[in-house]
């Protein structure tokens, strides 16, 4: 649903990836507010007001995966989005500090999880010169 309006309100003036990966963020973004407990549980501890951030993070994916989707503002989503995951690899790392701090999740996901954000940073970093 949210891919469709994008599509409808741009008229397709991107490639259909670009369209995915704004999808992406726009869905996670609005998971933080409908779940804010499963991502206040991987906030490292050492972050004050868990809630806050959470809504903030989760404000800043819907608003950066919304501005990817038209030329003027495409290059601050981009910067946004790359800044973003740069910030969010110290829940990755403090994630693989402890097994409490895990969640649950299995260290080779964890570990793969670090490489996979240096892979979303290259492919926001690829579309300013596309």
């Amino acid at each position: 649903m949210v891919l469709v309006c994008v599509l409808m309100c741009t008229k397709m003036n991107n490639p259909w990836h670009l369209y995915f990966m704004a999808s992406l963020y726009i869905i996670a973004g609005i998971m933080h507010f409908i779940k804010p407990k499963l991502y206040m549980r991987i906030m490292p501890r050492y972050l004050p007001n868990h809630k806050l951030l959470v809504y903030l993070s989760g404000f800043a994916e819907v608003l950066f995966g919304l501005a990817l989707c038209f030329s003027s503002t495409k290059p601050f989503a981009i910067y946004g989005i790359i800044t973003m995951l740069i910030v969010f690899l110290s829940v990755h790392f403090y994630m693989l500090s402890s097994e409490k701090a895990s969640a649950g999740f299995p260290k080779w996901l964890l570990l793969l999880r670090i490489p996979l954000q240096f892979g979303l940073m290259y492919w926001a970093w690829w579309y300013l010169s596309n």
